[in-house]
């Protein structure tokens, strides 16, 4: 008995203690697109095109979306089709100019380090402690390479904004954030004009293949093949940084507004292949290696179809599942209270504590593991009800057979609960085996059901070994719950005469 109150308080603690994080963190469920509005866009490739080209688009494509402040994007493949799928995207019509946009990748000389800015987050130009004037004429100074005002900039501590992706001209000067770095690099141009003095740059097709090794006494590293007339590009832009001060000796290897890698030239010319060290790690110089190659072979995009959620819609579609779980909660609440009577209370109480843990999993674990909340969860979820209340009436019948025989329904409870707890197992795991095979097997929004039907199954196995026995074997100990005229305990299992 000990162990049972045990578990009891623990699991009302545990529900007291995630419902109060869940609260206090601000953390709240994050939304799909169905049930807040945004955009859905369907892409086909052209031409020809390597699968694992495709995969590394969705991966662009992720990086894309991250400066959107999009809380929660689904990114996927349908055959050889990309959906992108942006929940609650405020501005539209960049999205869709910029997330099809084909990826090029581009070897830039490198300027300047500039300081990390306090204000940089993804996707959003910083502000200056400028005055408009003054950051009028640094933002020329920008575009024009202009290396003194852009140093004394520097120098008098200026935030320098970083360029956005559409911003980005082959014509002008960037400032673009390192990879994994709060660190930032101004760039030269791609095509720079002929006053600047500067090298023109190479992009992703003036190179041939590019692969990662393990190179004896400089660890791993990524040897890059060029095509005849990227050797030259690269030779020319070899000859003007080397022996320069760092940074001017380094090149920038950026793809889609970030930099990959800047490596500081050791020679003035190549002949033949060009290796990059950097003291990578394996996982590194294998993902430098696919995004040259990515940058050499880039998968253009066709927009064919693109599907508009309003906010509206997304609202009224959320309200209708709400509205129809609790209509469909009350049902159940008021069918097993006559039927149950007090018995029936461990259910609703049953049903409160898995909806609170799914509340407060859902809600912290939305963020950090792209959980959204679906329509198609919202039924997944309002299915999985179904399958929780059965987990007591399974017990409770099974208690109606065991004080039949004779017994009290003090030495019912555990004996009921012990043969009634395989079928609970047994008909929970057949739910989790469909939920888990949905999972694996379909795409879209049947996904999001599978997830929430498998989430709310686990919660009910934890619920009814931890809540459910526990409670009516504490109930089931106090004789006038179990003789209460009408209500009872012996009421609800149909035993009027039965004794405590």
């Amino acid at each position: 008995m000990r162990r049972l109150r045990t578990y009891l308080v623990a699991s009302i603690i545990v529900v007291i203690a995630a419902v109060g994080a869940t609260i206090l963190s601000g953390n709240a469920p994050v939304l799909g697109l169905d049930l807040q509005g945004g955009i859905s866009v369907t892409y086909a490739p052209v031409g020809k095109f390597k699968s694992s080209s495709l995969d590394e688009t969705l991966n662009i494509i992720n990086n894309r979306v991250n400066t959107f402040g999009v809380a929660e994007p689904n990114i996927s493949r349908q055959g050889n089709d990309i959906i992108v799928e942006l929940p609650g995207v405020k501005d539209r019509a960049k999205a869709l100019r910029l997330v099809g946009r084909t990826a090029q990748l581009r070897f830039r000389s490198v300027i300047a380090n500039v300081p990390a800015s306090t204000a940089v987050s993804a996707g959003k130009t910083t502000t200056t402690t400028l005055n408009p004037a003054a950051k009028q004429a640094l933002q020329q100074a920008i575009a024009s390479c202009d290396s003194t005002q852009i140093g004394a900039a520097l120098q008098s501590g200026a935030d320098l904004p970083t360029t956005t992706l559409e911003n980005d001209k082959t014509g002008a000067c960037v400032i673009l954030p390192i990879r994994n770095s709060k660190q930032r690099l101004l760039l030269g141009p791609v095509t720079p004009p002929a006053t600047l003095g500067l090298p023109a740059g190479l992009t992703g097709s003036d190179v041939s293949s590019a692969s990662s090794s393990f190179a004896q006494g400089q660890g791993y590293a990524v040897s890059m093949s060029l095509k005849s007339g990227g050797l030259a590009k690269f030779n020319k832009l070899a000859s003007q940084s080397f022996g320069q001060t760092a940074p001017r000796n380094e090149v920038a290897i950026a793809l889609d507004g970030l930099v990959y890698s800047a490596p500081a030239f050791q020679a003035a010319s190549f002949s033949g292949a060009v290796q990059i060290t950097g003291n990578f790690t394996p996982s590194e110089a294998s993902d430098l290696a696919t995004v040259i190659n990515y940058g050499a072979l880039p998968v253009q995009l066709r927009e064919i179809n693109t599907q508009d959620v309003s906010p509206t819609l997304g609202n009224d579609q959320l309200n209708a599942g709400i509205a129809a779980g609790l209509i469909g909660l009350l049902l159940v609440a008021l069918y097993m209270i006559a039927y149950y009577r007090l018995l029936g209370l461990v259910v609703i109480l049953g049903l409160g504590v898995s909806a609170a843990l799914l509340y407060s999993l859902v809600s912290g674990l939305g963020p950090s593991l792209h959980l959204a909340l679906t329509l198609s969860g919202v039924t997944g979820i309002i299915v999985s009800v179904g399958i929780t209340v059965d987990s007591y009436v399974v017990y409770f019948e099974r208690l109606k057979d065991e004080v039949k025989t004779g017994r009290t329904v003090r030495s019912s409870v555990d004996r009921g609960f012990a043969r009634s707890w395989r079928t609970i197992l047994a008909a929970d795991l057949v739910s989790l085996i469909g939920a888990g095979a949905l999972w694996v097997l379909a795409i879209g929004s049947v996904k999001g059901f599978a997830l929430f039907l498998g989430l709310s199954t686990l919660i009910d196995l934890v619920v009814s070994y931890f809540f459910m026995h526990p409670l009516v074997s504490l109930l089931a100990r106090r004789t006038n719950l179990v003789r209460l005229p009408g209500i009872g305990i012996a009421a609800g299992l149909d035993a009027p005469t039965v004794t405590s």
